[in-house]
């Protein structure tokens, strides 16, 4: 039985550099095909989920089997066409990862093959943003306690946010403090309470009234000089403050989420900042809501579509405070946005010939066919483990059995906008009207 050859290069992890692709030697190491000890827990996790992701699996099923084994080698020079062999050849990847440009810390720098970059947490670019750590959600006796206690004991919510902060402050990454606070006119004159039900609640329970002790931040998490105090948000959406401002002012590009609650200003503020073009990453162990069943189903199934990444605290504080490379290694574990573990990187192909680069990752008890990665779905890497923005539970429904081509992903962007004919096939957008 043959081996799959796995390039290695001999100098380590190669220096980034803005000028292209640059040569290295390789060694060859064979891997043998046989599941990896990650493969196994990632199968024997995946038979132990909750009801959320039975659901998502059930939707979303795995590739039928291939009709047989085949040892697939990409030859870069051939354009779009795979070559398939027998055997192994002598060489196939003879190329180091694209390198990156180091000007602005991990930060990658724009390139025109966007499939090179990968958007890490520079502390220069990322923005910390806490929502409503404050007394009526936080602590005994506050208005809301009784409704959000359960989540909040659960992952020791306060515990994580104050060593959250204390060590994001440290990274140097600014913190925004995002809370509530109702005044009188905000009922009497612009009626808030009639709006929506979570607003008929906030005002039939008295929370977060101006100047109160319920509006206040928790005492293990006031904030400093030199954090950020928003103005209140009157709803569910943070964006909807001085909160835009305030990340334009700092430079943000990645904006990390965490507070309360999940389902509501957390993933309100999530998908506006999304829509917005920030890259939206929300902290799953330092997030409270007001009941188990909409943390879950937030953590689970909504976050991990709309955001960048669904992270815990340590996995973020480690990213923040990295010194590995941030390029894709063969042996690193492949993590969804919905924090599944995909398997393992076997082989890391770079983009060349107009063809797009990729990761390998070897079929398994999970998944019956190798998943070929594109390398623009990689967000992050940190501590040997490689995030994409996609949820595992989906991978099995993409068109990743094969390797990306150059016409593949041109038929995925579409047509260009000046050929594209009407925008609905049969109708144009209304537009303005007098």
């Amino acid at each position: 039985m043959m081996h799959r050859m796995n390039m290695v290069s001999e100098n380590g992890p190669q220096p980034y550099r803005s000028q292209g692709l640059e040569e290295a030697k390789f060694r060859r190491v064979p891997t043998p095909r046989k599941q990896t000890s990650a493969q196994v827990e990632t199968h024997s996790a995946s038979r132990n989920a909750g009801d959320c992701s039975s659901r998502l699996r059930n939707a979303f099923p795995s590739r039928s089997p291939p009709a047989r084994p085949r040892n697939l080698i990409k030859d870069c020079h051939t354009g779009d066409s795979p070559r398939f062999h027998g055997r192994a050849r002598e060489s196939v990847l003879t190329t180091a990862f694209p390198a990156l440009e180091m000007n602005r810390g991990p930060t990658v720098t724009q390139q025109t093959d966007h499939a090179t970059s990968i958007a890490s947490f520079d502390p220069r670019r990322t923005a910390l943003l806490v929502i409503d750590p404050v007394n009526d959600f936080l602590s005994e006796g506050g208005a809301a306690w009784e409704m959000t206690k359960s989540t909040v004991k659960k992952n020791d919510v306060v515990a994580q946010l104050r060593r959250l902060v204390t060590a994001t402050r440290k990274a140097g990454v600014p913190v925004l403090f995002g809370p509530m606070a109702y005044t009188e006119e905000d009922y009497a004159d612009a009626a808030l309470q009639r709006r929506s039900g979570i607003n008929r609640l906030m005002f039939e329970a008295k929370m977060f009234l101006a100047g109160s002790w319920g509006a206040d931040f928790h005492p293990d998490l006031q904030p400093t000089d030199a954090d950020v105090i928003l103005q209140p948000h009157k709803g569910t959406d943070v964006f909807e403050t001085d909160l835009p401002a305030h990340l334009k002012r700092l430079g943000t590009e990645q904006l990390v989420i965490a507070g309360m609650t999940a389902n509501l200003c957390c993933e309100s503020t999530g998908r506006h900042a999304t829509e917005h073009g920030y890259h939206v990453t929300f902290l799953s162990d330092a997030i409270g809501a007001e009941s188990l069943p909409a943390y879950e189903a937030s953590i689970h199934i909504n976050y991990p579509l709309i955001a960048n990444a669904v992270m815990e605290v340590d996995e973020f504080l480690a990213a923040i405070t990295a010194t590995d490379s941030k390029a894709p290694q063969a042996g690193d574990t492949v993590i969804g946005s919905d924090r599944g573990k995909i398997g393992e990187v076997e082989e890391v192909v770079v983009a060349e010939g107009g063809n797009p680069g990729y990761l390998r990752v070897p079929r398994g008890i999970v998944f019956d066919k190798d998943t070929y990665i594109p390398l623009d779905a990689v967000t992050h890497r940190a501590e040997g483990r490689v995030y994409v923005n996609i949820p595992k539970l989906v991978v099995g429904k993409l068109p990743w059995a094969e390797p990306p081509t150059r016409s593949s992903m041109a038929e995925k962007r579409g047509p260009a906008a000046g050929v594209a004919g009407p925008l609905y096939r049969s109708h144009e957008p209304t537009g303005p009207r007098g």
